[in-house]
């Protein structure tokens, strides 16, 4: 029996929003036939990356022990292996977090090998606010992504919540408004356009690997 096609859902949380909307994006994958692979990056917001990363894996073993849920770190083999990727970070003054961006600027080993070419990417948001640079965060986190040679998609305007939605959402992918409680909580408009992004991605991606 053929394997899944692979899809590395690969995001950055701080308080939880993001978090919330890789797993409907990653049910949105799964819903159209294809694998997803949850996946992070480590916290700059700490004394140390290499503690914070330990911390991670230990914290992330403990959960596993205790059949809870958490996400290992990403790996340049998820890179390598993944047939697309889902990009997702909270926005940070019109751009992506810092510990995000602070991964791309790693990946110079992928880009010299190529390793994403012409493979298909979305990428998806969280401000603190309606106006807190969701659009403008959606398009820098694209930028490392057509440099490694991806296949940007957004959202059509087909999807009835892009058009009906009265917080997140945009044709550059998905959104999420967490207000300044950074509620995580997502609209029912929000939740299907997050896994509407992922459930595209996957045709897209199965249609590319036929």
């Amino acid at each position: 029996m053929k394997s899944p096609l692979r899809i590395l859902v690969l995001y950055y949380s701080r308080h939880g929003s993001v978090e919330t909307m890789a797993n409907k994006v990653a049910f949105g994958i799964e819903k159209a036939g294809c694998e997803a692979v949850l996946r992070t990056v480590p916290s700059l917001a700490v004394p140390s990356i290499i503690e914070d990363r330990q911390q991670r894996a230990d914290d992330f073993e403990d959960r596993q022990k205790n059949e809870g849920t958490g996400d290992a770190f990403v790996t340049e083999q998820d890179l390598k292996d993944c047939h697309a990727i889902a990009l997702g970070s909270p926005a940070r003054f019109g751009n992506m977090a810092a510990s995000m961006k602070q991964f791309w600027e790693t990946t110079s080993i992928q880009w010299l090998s190529g390793d994403l070419i012409d493979k298909p990417a979305s990428v998806f948001t969280s401000s603190s606010s309606m106006h807190g640079g969701n659009e403008s965060t959606l398009l820098t986190m694209m930028l490392p992504l057509l440099h490694h040679g991806m296949l940007i998609q957004g959202l059509p305007y087909s999807e009835p919540a892009l058009n009906a939605t009265l917080t997140g959402g945009t044709p550059y992918g998905a959104s999420h408004v967490a207000g300044l409680n950074n509620d995580s909580n997502l609209s029912a408009d929000e939740t299907e356009l997050c896994i509407a992004l992922g459930f595209r991605l996957a045709q897209t991606t199965r249609k590319l690997n036929q």
